[in-house]
């Protein structure tokens, strides 16, 4: 997956609570992805806006695919 593709995802269903690249402060109930040293980690938030059950991927697309993966999941949680 590339970033204009899951840019696309994100618009098209409405994902919520993300943080995009750290283009912000981590909040609290949120997925995260960043990158560091062309190493890219994906996490989720939990009520205190601390980064839990954090991974790690080699390649760009598949941290794309496990935050998109990761954000849908959150918001069909919060939609119920």
């Amino acid at each position: 997956m590339r970033k204009e593709n899951a840019l696309k995802i994100i618009q098209n269903e409405k994902l919520q609570n993300l943080n995009w690249f750290d283009d912000h402060k981590i909040k609290p109930n949120e997925v995260g992805i960043r990158e560091k040293a062309n190493k890219w980690k994906v996490y989720t938030s939990d009520e205190r806006a601390n980064p839990i059950s954090e991974k790690e991927f080699q390649t760009e697309g598949e941290a794309l695919k496990n935050f998109i993966k990761r954000l849908r999941a959150l918001n069909k949680i919060q939609n119920l």
